[in-house]
Parts: structure tokens; C-alpha cells; sequence
């Protein structure tokens, strides 16, 4: 059995004179395994190529954390000055500066490999937090609530409140027709205008609208107690589009003015009479002649008294091109006015009501030089 065994071992040394004898079966005692060879490092990178990156994720440099906060600290300040109300300040020389800072860092941050990342995201925040959109939205807020407080002084604040308009001498506005007298009047002018043209040309009428009241601005930047005053109009069922009508009805209509203190109609469609260039009458009224214009608008006034009054006639068979009768169509739509006819309407300007008159008198008082 050893005889074979040697045998076997001689095969694999036949020929191996001077050679280390090799271990015997089962190794030396003691032994270690080999153990795998350490990493060896790369080699450099060769003149003209580029070294392989040291990690496929780079972590951000100093200039995108500099970006970042940057970004995000001038987004905090312009939100509390959005909450201050401080409008005006946000649109100063030293907030847009400091704009222009914020964007240089950015874009810095953005040409940098390692701080693109964090340069993007404050990208971002200066785009949706910055002085326009911030600005924006105070003025907004501002101008809704109408809390200009914080930027005004006390003499401002206290003129806001004054009674009257500016550059108009209040004791004009007191001498003038008052709100209800001009009401009473507009209708005693509607009414006879209304029974002439009927007795004479069978004219029907519909009212137009509702009495419409609007604060007037003092000027100051507040409301004052005068008010723009628009009555109901008045319109005829029928069209009236003959020309030789139409001055018919005009001259009927200067005749009842004129009775009530008021002065001549004057025509603003008549370029021999209104004196504005052709080309503009044809652009209000659909031509320069007043045979073919689709529109016709006379005026008057009982001045220094507010009192204005308005009578237009609308024509439908001039609208060559249809554009004019998709117009009237929509007004139409809007106040339930018939498409064509003739139409009476008068306003008034910084018209102060009667019941108002004592209380606009004593907060006069307290604004002496105002007007």
C-alpha cells in the first residue's frame, strides 16, 4: 500500500531534480492560505486625457450652498415685507440691488459643476419669490383692501377724507342744483320730450336701464360726498331713420331744452357743426356724412348747473357690413334697449344730495384752503 502510494508520488517529481521538495499531503503544518492581493491603485491618468471622476455623485460645492441660502433668506424678507404691507419699499433702489446680487450668485452657482445642483433650486425660489411677483401681489392686496396706512402720513390720511373734489371750489358745489333737483328736472324733460314727439310723429316708449349712483374721488386719494348721478334712459319702440325725420325730431326736442334752461343741442356727428376732423366722425358714427351715418348724438348742458343731457338715434339701414347691428345686438343684450330709435339720457357730475348737504358743510370745517 505505501509502495503504491510512492509510486504514485513519483510521477509527479520524476524529473524534478533540484527543486524544492513539495509539501507533504496535507500541506506543512501551520500553513496560511494565500490571501487575495491588495487593490493596486490606477495608474495616472496619461498627458491629454482626463482623469475618471473620483464619484459618480459629486457632492455640491461651497458656491451652491452660498447660492441656496442667499435665495431663500432674500424669498423670507420679501414675504415679511409682503406681510408689513410694505409696497413701496419692496420697489426701492436697495431691493432691487440686492435682486441683482441674489441673480449673480445663482448664475455663479449654475456654472459651477459641483453647486449646479443646488444653484438650480435656488433658480427656482428666486424665480417664484422675487421683487416683481412679492411687489405684485402687495399692490394687489394693497389696492383691494385699501390699506395705505403704513406709507402715509397723517396729513395725507386726513385729506383722503375730505368732503369735495379736488381743484373744484366747494361753494360751487354747494350752489348748484342738488341731486334731487336734477333728478326732478331730468324727468320733467323726459316727460315733455316723451308727449311731443308722440302727439306729433306716434313715437312708444320704453325705459332703458336703472338710476345708477357712483361715488366721485376726491382727488386725495379717497371718496368724497358728491356723486355721479345717471338717470334711466328713455327709447322709442320704433326706428327713425329718415333724414329729414331725423332733424324733424331733433328740433323738437331743442325746443323743450331750451323752454327748461338749457342751451341749444349741439350735434357732434355734424362735421360742420362739431368741428372734429371727418376721418374721426366717420370712426364714431359710420361715416362723415351725417345722410349715412348709423349713429347720431346730440348734447347739451344748463351750465354752471351739472345738468347734461344726451339724445342719440341709432340707424340699422346704413350697416353695410353687419358690424354695427353685432354691436347694438350686444348693448341690446346687456340693457334690454331697443336695437334702433332714438335714445334720451342725462348725467350729472359731482352732484351733492340735499340730505347730505348739512354734514358736507361742517367737514368743510375742518379742511380750510382745500378745493
Amino acid at each position: 500500500m505505501v509502495m503504491d502510494h510512492e509510486k504514485q508520488r513519483a510521477r509527479y517529481i520524476a524529473g524534478t531534480e533540484g527543486a524544492p521538495p513539495v509539501p507533504p499531503p496535507g500541506g506543512y503544518r501551520g500553513a496560511r492560505r494565500l490571501q487575495p492581493p491588495a487593490s493596486v491603485p490606477a495608474p495616472p491618468p496619461v498627458a491629454g486625457t482626463s482623469a475618471p471622476p473620483e464619484d459618480a455623485r459629486p457632492s455640491p460645492g461651497i458656491l451652491g450652498w452660498i447660492a441656496l441660502v442667499v435665495a431663500v433668506l432674500f424669498a423670507l424678507i420679501l414675504l415679511w415685507m409682503l406681510v408689513a404691507g410694505g409696497t413701496d419699499l419692496l420697489y426701492g433702489v436697495t431691493m432691487l440691488a440686492l435682486q441683482l446680487v441674489v441673480v449673480a450668485v445663482v448664475v455663479a452657482a449654475l456654472l459651477s459643476a459641483r453647486g449646479r445642483m443646488l444653484g438650480a433650486i435656488a433658480l427656482v425660489v428666486t424665480i417664484l419669490v422675487n421683487v416683481a411677483t412679492v411687489g405684485g401681489v402687495s399692490a394687489l392686496q394693497t389696492s383691494a383692501s385699501g390699506s395705505y396706512e403704513g406709507v402715509k402720513s397723517e396729513e395725507q390720511r386726513h385729506a383722503e377724507a375730505y368732503p369735495g373734489i379736488k381743484g373744484t371750489d366747494p361753494q360751487q358745489t354747494l350752489a348748484q342744483q342738488s341731486l334731487e333737483e336734477v333728478r326732478a328736472q331730468a324727468d320733467e324733460l323726459f316727460a315733455e320730450i316723451r308727449t311731443r314727439l308722440t302727439d306729433e310723429f306716434g313715437y312708444t316708449w320704453v325705459a332703458v336701464g336703472d338710476e345708477d349712483l357712483r361715488p366721485e374721488r376726491n382727488g386725495y386719494g379717497g371718496e368724497s360726498m358728491l356723486v355721479e348721478f345717471t338717470t334711466v334712459g328713455w327709447a322709442t319702440n320704433e326706428p327713425i331713420q329718415d333724414y329729414e325725420r331725423k332733424l324733424e325730431v331733433m328740433e323738437v326736442i331743442d325746443e323743450v331744452v331750451v323752454d327748461h334752461g338749457l342751451w341749444d343741442l349741439y350735434s357732434f356727428n355734424d362735421p360742420a357743426i362739431s368741428g372734429m376732423d371727418p376721418s374721426m366722425i366717420a370712426k364714431l358714427y359710420g361715416s362723415d356724412d351725417p345722410r349715412t351715418q348709423d349713429t347720431w348724438e346730440y348734447y347739451t348742458e344748463n351750465f354752471p348747473d351739472p345738468l347734461r343731457f344726451y339724445a342719440t338715434i341709432d340707424d340699422l339701414s346704413h350697416d353695410d357690413d353687419g358690424s354695427f347691428r353685432v354691436a347694438r345686438e350686444a348693448q341690446s343684450a346687456r340693457t334690454g334697449e331697443p336695437l334702433e330709435g332714438l335714445q334720451l339720457v342725462v348725467i350729472a357730475s359731482g352732484v351733492l344730495s340735499e340730505a347730505d348737504r348739512a354734514e358736507f358743510e361742517s367737514r368743510l370745517d375742518e379742511y380750510p384752503g382745500f378745493g
